[in-house]
Protein backbone atom coordinates (compact mmCIF):
# COMPACT_ATOMS: atom_id res chain seq x y z
CA UNK A 1 0.00 0.00 0.00
CA UNK A 2 2.89 2.56 0.83
CA UNK A 3 4.52 1.40 -2.69
CA UNK A 4 1.35 2.62 -4.30
CA UNK A 5 1.03 5.89 -2.44
CA UNK A 6 4.47 6.64 -2.92
CA UNK A 7 3.87 6.31 -6.85
CA UNK A 8 0.70 8.39 -7.03
CA UNK A 9 2.79 11.07 -5.12
CA UNK A 10 5.75 10.86 -7.93
CA UNK A 11 3.58 10.68 -10.51
CA UNK A 12 2.06 13.91 -9.53
CA UNK A 13 5.40 15.72 -9.08
CA UNK A 14 6.82 14.44 -12.78
CA UNK A 15 2.72 15.73 -14.62
CA UNK A 16 3.62 19.11 -12.59
CA UNK A 17 7.06 19.37 -13.40
CA UNK A 18 6.96 18.37 -16.75
CA UNK A 19 3.96 20.34 -17.81
CA UNK A 20 5.83 22.25 -20.47
CA UNK A 21 7.83 19.20 -22.05
CA UNK A 22 7.25 20.11 -25.61
CA UNK A 23 4.84 22.19 -25.68
CA UNK A 24 5.94 24.89 -28.12
CA UNK A 25 4.23 28.85 -29.23
CA UNK A 26 5.04 30.53 -31.83
CA UNK A 27 4.86 34.44 -32.48
CA UNK A 28 4.68 36.92 -35.40
CA UNK A 29 6.49 40.43 -35.19
CA UNK A 30 8.25 43.22 -37.14
CA UNK A 31 11.08 42.61 -36.16
CA UNK A 32 13.13 39.55 -34.16
CA UNK A 33 12.82 41.76 -30.96
CA UNK A 34 9.25 42.38 -31.19
CA UNK A 35 8.49 38.49 -31.83
CA UNK A 36 10.67 37.08 -29.24
CA UNK A 37 8.92 39.69 -26.85
CA UNK A 38 5.88 37.57 -27.43
CA UNK A 39 7.43 34.87 -27.09
CA UNK A 40 8.71 35.78 -24.25
CA UNK A 41 5.12 36.77 -22.64
CA UNK A 42 3.40 33.67 -24.11
CA UNK A 43 5.86 31.65 -22.02
CA UNK A 44 6.01 33.56 -18.79
CA UNK A 45 1.69 33.55 -19.11
CA UNK A 46 2.01 30.13 -18.87
CA UNK A 47 4.20 30.01 -16.31
CA UNK A 48 7.61 28.54 -18.17
CA UNK A 49 10.51 29.23 -16.12
CA UNK A 50 12.43 29.30 -19.59
CA UNK A 51 12.24 28.79 -23.17
CA UNK A 52 14.54 27.90 -26.61
CA UNK A 53 13.65 29.76 -29.38
CA UNK A 54 13.81 26.51 -32.35
CA UNK A 55 13.51 28.33 -35.51
CA UNK A 56 13.08 32.16 -36.50
CA UNK A 57 12.45 33.30 -40.04
CA UNK A 58 11.24 36.25 -41.99
CA UNK A 59 10.66 38.48 -45.29
CA UNK A 60 8.13 40.95 -44.31
CA UNK A 61 7.21 39.50 -40.99
CA UNK A 62 9.04 37.51 -38.90
CA UNK A 63 7.70 34.06 -37.28
CA UNK A 64 9.43 32.39 -34.63
CA UNK A 65 8.75 28.93 -32.62
CA UNK A 66 10.23 28.55 -29.27
CA UNK A 67 9.77 25.24 -26.51
CA UNK A 68 8.91 26.36 -23.34
CA UNK A 69 10.92 24.77 -20.50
Amino acid sequence: MKSIKTFVVVMTLAASFGAFAGQSVSATGSTLDSAEAKIAAQAQAAGASSYTITSAYGGNRVHMTAELN
